[in-house]
């Protein structure tokens, strides 16, 4: 599976990229990017950023270079592209987000600093970074969220 994790210029999309150690990781960003090619991850300039076409960009980017899984880190991203993700789908590209409708109980207060993260796929918690097991109701939650302790509320991991 090819995974492109936007933010690829920040620290916070190269701690993800532990989280899919058997997948290829595209680190991509907006502007100039470093050109790094390795056998399991990449960097990658998505081009100018024009945040008023951004689900537009996001899925030409994706299309050019066979994404099956986009992960939006800036938070700038996250709401075009919840919204969008039926037309991400259409394509065969899955979004790893929360449904449009529920996204904004998910996005955080302020730029925050989390300790931890976890991953979640179809409502299932895939991988969390202080090693907690994540037993969730709600259904077919998808996206990365941060934390600083299991029992905090789940916030999506943006820059």
């Amino acid at each position: 599976m090819k995974i492109l994790i936007t933010g690829g210029n920040h620290a916070k999309a190269l701690k993800l990229m532990k989280a899919f150690p058997n997948h290829f990781v595209l680190l991509a960003d907006y502007g100039d990017v470093p050109g790094i090619v390795t056998e399991n991850y990449a960097f990658s300039s998505i081009g100018v950023l024009n945040k008023d076409s951004i689900a537009h960009v996001l899925l030409n980017f994706c299309i050019t270079e066979g994404i099956d899984c986009l992960i939006p880190l800036h938070s700038y991203e996250v709401e075009p592209i919840a919204k969008s993700a039926v037309l991400f789908g259409e394509y065969g590209i899955q979004v790893l987000l929360p449904d449009a409708s529920s996204i904004a109980e998910y996005l955080p207060d302020k730029q925050s600093t989390f300790q931890n993260f976890a991953v979640f796929v179809g409502g299932e918690c895939v991988f969390a970074s202080g090693k907690e097991i994540f037993v969730r109701t709600e259904e077919k939650l998808n996206g990365v969220f941060g934390y600083n302790v299991a029992d905090d509320e789940l916030k999506l991991f943006t820059i």
